[in-house]
């Protein structure tokens, strides 16, 4: 598990990011990350052949690779993939199915289709040929087309099976910590891997997909929408001494340092990896819609079979890449009229528009959901934030003394004073997903402007991205371009996780927020201050607009290489195979070899 840039260089417990960073042209933390994403290239691309990635295989994982590997592999390398070798996310989301038998597999998809009460849509693959499934809401008709469209290039080398995929942005499969410790015992693979007998599937395949008799089948999913979520589902895969099981914290107003003290570097993210483990931050339980009160949320703590598009933490859903970005849903595509102009000619604005998409709010819980949280803390006043400066340690500037790097807890009153009052945040067109008084007092505390052009984003310098009801599908898009992305460290995470890093491609918020703008002051500085409402004297702190563009140059450089269509494609044409083989009576027995 990736410890995160700043921590894997001893930084933790030592002075802040920005501390370092003011004292540094190039932070620590920067350099770290650099060095965080060269170990990992050369680590995910180690196979120049056949044979190379076939053993790169065996030692990773322990077995032989899927029948149909080889194919795969040409596919990958015709397509010039700078991946070959690091799929960790796909195999560890298929590994506790090693624990199941195929046939239960089997069984289990087919309960998750068999009733659309269960929004799960149901992808059919019969010799070589992929169809959707019956009772497909129409809305979502789209995720189905785009599912196939992914696999059109390859779907006559995948075995006849029967997918489910979630059609809901929540994730769905929670797994209580007993029941998890006893499938991660069930799916050990066997040391040395065995030699694989036959290197194609079962022929007879698809007679083990079809059910008739549909009443022994129980109902795998419950209704828990519109109800906390954190301490029920969110949680409970958590060792049982861990700080989320055992604590429930009531009093939301402080900030709880010591659930993001694990994953920080004082004020800032330093451990993107750690940040998404819901088992040190039980205070996730009130920062976010899906713990609060999702919108539609149908769980369930058995091992279903259930493809997602993101999922969170604790979750066991099996990712696959979204067909949002693949069908184009969310675009990089400047015009003439939104053009996409050099990082130091946009306008130096902090970026978002957005919905109330989080989760569905009628009892207020509206106050601490991250968009509505996001907004209020850019636009009310009387907000208090805590920010890091450069300041003179007796109130006022003094040849005598150096300024020292002081955390200030200031209204946002100050920002203009400061020189940070540079953010455009605001919700857009209504109020979603609230009922009774909570839709205005909504309205009454931000207000809405009226929607924009998605590609009017790349006029702006800095771009903030925040997960909805599920992943984000902007962050690609901002990734793409030559804006600067700060990335909310929600609560899902999607399928290339991992291939981008944290302070290289793009700059990493803590979901309290707490770190904003600290984080927005090293990028574009601070004016000098004399000092109010009982702020030391601020000296002038200079913009480090040269690191920005960098970091905003290496994102669009890198998302160009490894999450392209062809990226996508080529991890889900893998994603195939591996559950080929899960699913097939004789996958102790099937594999390829060279």
């Amino acid at each position: 598990m990736d410890m995160g840039a700043c921590s894997r260089h001893g930084l933790l417990g030592e002075p802040s990011l920005l501390d370092i960073a003011f004292d540094n042209s190039t932070t620590m933390c920067l350099e770290a990350a650099s060095a965080q994403h060269d170990a990992w290239l050369q680590q995910a691309s180690t196979s120049t052949t056949i044979g190379d990635c076939v053993n790169e295989y065996k030692r990773r994982y322990k077995r032989h690779p899927p029948p149909g590997f080889d194919a795969w592999y040409r596919y990958a390398t015709e397509r010039s993939s700078v991946v070959i070798d690091d799929f960790d996310n796909l195999m560890d989301d298929l590994h506790l199915f090693w624990a199941v038998k195929p046939s239960e597999i089997r069984r289990r998809s087919r309960e998750a289709l068999s009733d659309p009460w269960n929004e799960v849509a149901e992808i059919r693959i019969r010799s070589g040929k992929a169809e959707i499934g019956p009772d497909v809401k129409p809305t979502h008709r789209w995720m189905l087309d785009g599912v196939i469209a992914m696999m059109t290039n390859y779907i006559d080398r995948i075995p006849d099976m029967d997918m489910g995929f979630n059609i809901n942005d929540e994730p769905r499969i929670a797994i209580p910590y007993n029941n998890l410790l006893d499938l991660q015992k069930g799916s050990a693979p066997t040391e040395p891997p065995k030699v694989p007998r036959l290197n194609e599937f079962s022929k007879d395949r698809a007679d083990g997909w079809n059910y008739s008799d549909l009443s022994s089948f129980d109902k795998p999913f419950i209704d828990y929408s519109f109800q906390p979520t954190f301490h029920s589902h969110g949680s409970i895969s958590c060792h049982p001494s861990s700080f989320a099981r055992r604590s429930h914290l009531w009093d939301t107003l402080p900030l709880c340092t010591a659930c993001s003290s694990p994953h920080s570097t004082g004020l800032f993210l330093s451990n993107w990896t750690l940040s998404a483990s819901s088992c040190h931050q039980p205070d996730l339980a009130h920062l976010h819609g899906f713990y609060l009160s999702p919108a539609a949320f149908k769980p369930s703590k058995t091992l279903y079979p259930v493809f997602s598009q993101s999922k969170a933490a604790g979750y066991f859903d099996i990712r696959y890449p979204s067909p949002w970005n693949y069908m184009d849903k969310a675009v990089y595509l400047p015009t003439d009229n939104f053009k996409d102009p050099p990082f130091n000619e946009k306008d130096s604005t902090l970026f978002w528009r957005g919905a109330t998409s989080e989760g569905l709010s009628r009892y207020g819980e509206w106050k601490g959901m991250a968009r509505q949280r996001l907004v209020h803390l850019a636009n009310n006043a009387t907000t208090t934030f805590p920010i890091l400066l450069l300041s003179f340690p007796r109130g006022s500037p003094n040849a005598r003394y150096r300024p020292t790097y002081t955390t200030h807890l200031l209204p946002s009153s100050l920002l203009p004073e400061l020189g940070l009052n540079i953010s455009s945040i605001a919700l857009v067109d209504k109020i979603d997903r609230c009922w009774d008084d909570d839709c205005p007092a909504q309205l009454g505390e931000f207000g809405v402007v009226g929607p924009s052009d998605f590609q009017s984003h790349w006029h702006y310098k800095y771009l903030i991205d925040l997960d909805g009801a599920g992943f984000s599908g902007r962050f690609i898009p901002f990734l793409q371009s030559r804006s600067l992305p700060f990335k909310v460290a929600g609560v899902f995470r999607e399928w290339w996780d991992g291939r981008v890093t944290a302070w290289k491609h793009f700059v990493p918020i803590d979901i309290r927020l707490h770190g904003l703008w600290s984080t927005l002051a090293y990028f574009h500085g601070v004016k000098a201050s004399k000092g109010k409402s009982g702020m030391k004297a601020v000296t002038e702190m200079k913009a480090r607009t040269e690191e920005g563009e960098r970091i905003a140059e290496d994102g669009r450089e890198w998302v160009g290489k490894v999450m392209r269509k062809e990226d996508m494609e080529i991890y889900f044409y893998r994603l195939l195979l591996e559950w080929g083989r899960l699913t097939d009576d004789a996958r102790d027995d099937i594999g390829f070899s060279v």
